[in-house]
């Protein structure tokens, strides 16, 4: 968000993660969002809690690993929501920080929104690649400065197992 205002771009934040596996979960990040999106000055706009529609999207691909199959359809059905909200409200570009994660496979991700994007014409993705030129280490500097909660998976109840998985492992 910083670089975007830094950058003079006019944007707005949506936020759609029906994948939070919990409701405490999804408040937990969304607050963050909401709280730093505001202190910027830029709109944010909640998509609300959507998980068992979510659970339903993916369905038989529970034991996918990361990066896998469910992780497709869930970053399809995100960014397909995305698209629908703005092309209904006049955006012409979407874009999402998710590739910022290196647990996320950006060719994965940026073709998702590509798909979701060209469901609607005149609406374009914006595949930038958020982790180069030091948007890693910038991300996890805004983290620890504004006190960010960091979480230890992505959100989704199947995630959450493996990261608990690996922890209990480690021990």
């Amino acid at each position: 968000m910083e670089t975007l205002k830094e950058n003079a771009l006019d944007f707005a934040v949506f936020y759609y993660n029906p994948n939070i596996d919990t409701r405490n979960e999804y408040e937990k990040r969304k607050e963050q969002n909401k709280r730093f999106a505001e202190k910027l000055g830029v709109p944010f706009l909640d998509a609300d809690y959507d998980n068992d529609n979510w659970l339903v999207r993916v369905k038989g691909l529970e034991d996918e690993p990361e990066r896998g199959k469910r992780c497709t359809e869930c970053f399809l059905m995100r960014l397909e929501r995305t698209a629908l909200y703005a092309h209904e409200n006049g955006f012409s570009v979407i874009a999402t920080s998710l590739g910022l994660s290196r647990w996320k496979d950006m060719d994965q991700v940026n073709a998702c929104g590509h798909q979701a994007a060209s469901r609607y014409q005149g609406l374009k993705y914006w595949d930038y690649n958020w982790r180069q030129k030091g948007g890693s280490e910038r991300s996890l500097a805004v983290t620890k400065r504004e006190g960010f909660y960091r979480q230890t998976y992505c959100g989704c109840i199947y995630s959450r197992r493996e990261s608990e998985k690996r922890r209990a492992e480690r021990a």
